[in-house]
């Protein structure tokens, strides 16, 4: 009792010195942070011209339109850029906030995607960009969409009568000098006082991973004029051009900026569809297996006749294990024709197994896995059907990929080392966000689909407050190679001016 007399007591006095006590606090100032002045160190940026493919337009939601080329990196930097005497900034804008293209009243390109509340989605709506109305340039943005290294040479890759034919850009076309100009020439006759050379080579290896890896891995080939549109283009074509580029760009002085190319792995065009989305009960999962039974047995028939013609036993039995099918109740891995494999068709054998952890399945297969075939039950895509190779990425063709943009990386680095340029590695910022999640302002931004803020609803380009901090990057690395102060003075792009996803109704 003594205690709670004690407390009450204490209470008491508290309430009574509590009526003497002045609540009006003063006022705490507001901490004043002096940024220093604008300074552009040795750079000159009152004319800056951007070189780049999809990323360098602003190209985001798997189209162009024109709130996201308002927000392209190279349009952020040259905001950045006008506080250091900077000047104008010209892009070739599209005609409406739709997407897609028309060529002589057609449409060649789907609209936008926008967000239906389930996934990403087509927006309804016909595109109002006319390929065959040229705008009048220059433009110092010089991004395209689909741009491959050699292109930049191109001569005709700008002719609006070509593009039909699959041999000029719809892009480019409607910004070219003319129907014989090149991409590279347009960006160095404008004088560029800086530049930035952007994702070159990204595209070179693009369409081979989107289509699955069904193109032709093309090193020492030096002749692009023989490869497919999914080939993967020879490293030492790509060292050329980029060679030729920069020594183009530098020409009369100009400074500038050189940017790596990411790797896939970080994209989620690759990493959203699961090796495993099929689930099946027992009952279902048995039935499967009866369909697979005749090709397992005879996986054990053709290796026992390898074994001895000489095969060792331990390699037959790890390709058995690798190529059985074999379903159980839960969820399961989906069925595929891997050409790697060693080759069974002789024996009357497919070349099929079950996909792994290992393996990317392409974003546009989570609508087709699980679709019947001619409208049969018992015909299920990835599952009695084998997924063919265009639906996946097998690891060898991953290491295809990423040879190549090694090899292209190395050329970047070393020219724009050699020349003296900012070099940017853009796979360490997204090496960053698709592990831990990379900090931009009060946001943390990761690489998952639709809500990770930093690639957009395609799953491959950036969403703007992505293409927002990259323009922060590489204005971080501007500042280290010519002692501009970007950075230190406040003259970067704050996160909560970009958007992540754009609505129907822009």
């Amino acid at each position: 009792m003594k205690k709670i007399k004690y407390i009450s007591l204490m209470l008491l006095a508290v309430s009574f010195s509590a009526c003497d006590v002045n609540n009006e606090l003063d006022a705490i100032a507001a901490e004043v942070v002096v940024l220093p002045d604008a300074n552009a160190g040795t750079a000159d940026f009152s004319k800056y011209v951007a070189i780049g493919a999809s990323f360098s337009a602003g190209f985001s939601d798997g189209s162009v339109f024109q709130a996201a080329q308002s927000r392209s990196f190279p349009q952020i930097m040259a905001n950045m850029m006008a506080n250091f005497g900077g000047g104008d900034f010209t892009q070739p804008l599209v005609s409406d906030n739709i997407g897609g293209l028309l060529l002589g009243g057609n449409q060649i390109s789907n609209a936008r995607l926008f967000f239906n509340g389930r996934g990403p989605a087509v927006l309804p709506g016909t595109p109002t960009t006319e390929v065959s109305s040229v705008l009048s340039g220059p433009f110092n943005n010089m991004g395209v969409p689909g741009l491959k290294s050699f292109h930049l040479l191109a001569p005709g890759y700008g002719s609006v009568a070509n593009v039909q034919l699959g041999l000029a850009n719809p892009y480019y076309a409607r910004m070219a000098s003319s129907p014989g100009a090149t991409v590279l020439a347009d960006a160095a006759s404008q004088a560029p006082t800086f530049f930035t050379i952007s994702e070159i080579g990204g595209n070179d290896v693009l369409a081979y991973a989107t289509s699955g890896g069904t193109g032709v891995v093309q090193t020492g080939n030096p002749d692009p004029s023989t490869y497919s549109s999914n080939d993967i283009t020879d490293p030492g074509v790509f060292t050329q051009v980029f060679g030729a580029t920069v020594a183009a760009m530098t020409a009369n002085g100009a400074k500038g900026a050189v940017v790596t190319v990411p790797s896939i792995v970080n994209l989620p065009y690759f990493t959203t569809v699961p090796h495993n989305p099929v689930p099946l009960d027992q009952a279902t999962a048995d039935l499967v297996n009866g369909g697979y039974a005749a090709y397992n047995g005879g996986l054990q028939q053709v290796y026992a006749g390898l074994v001895l013609q000489g095969l060792p036993q331990a390699t037959a039995d790890e390709e058995i294990a690798k190529r059985t099918v074999n379903f159980a109740a839960g969820q399961n891995a989906v069925v595929i024709v891997d050409e790697d494999l060693r080759d069974l068709t002789g024996f009357g054998l497919p070349n099929y197994r079950q996909a792994t952890a290992e393996d990317f399945l392409v974003l546009t297969s989570s609508t087709f896995i699980g679709s019947e075939v001619g409208g049969n039950p018992l015909l299920i895509n990835g599952v009695s059907v084998p997924l063919a190779d265009n639906w996946v990425l097998t690891p060898e063709e991953q290491n295809n990929i990423q040879t190549a943009i090694n090899a292209y990386n190395a050329t970047i680095v070393s020219v724009g080392n050699a020349n003296g340029l900012a070099v940017i590695d853009l796979n360490d910022l997204l090496n960053e966000a698709a592990s831990t999640g990379t900090q931009f302002d009060d946001f943390t931004m990761t690489t998952n689909l639709v809500f990770g803020g930093m690639v957009s609803l395609d799953g491959i380009h950036l969403t703007s407050r992505g293409y927002a901090l990259m323009a922060n990057k590489i204005l971080e690395g501007i500042d280290a190679a010519y002692g501009s102060n970007f950075s230190e003075s406040g003259n970067v792009a704050k996160a909560n001016n970009y958007p992540t996803n754009y609505p129907p109704g822009i």
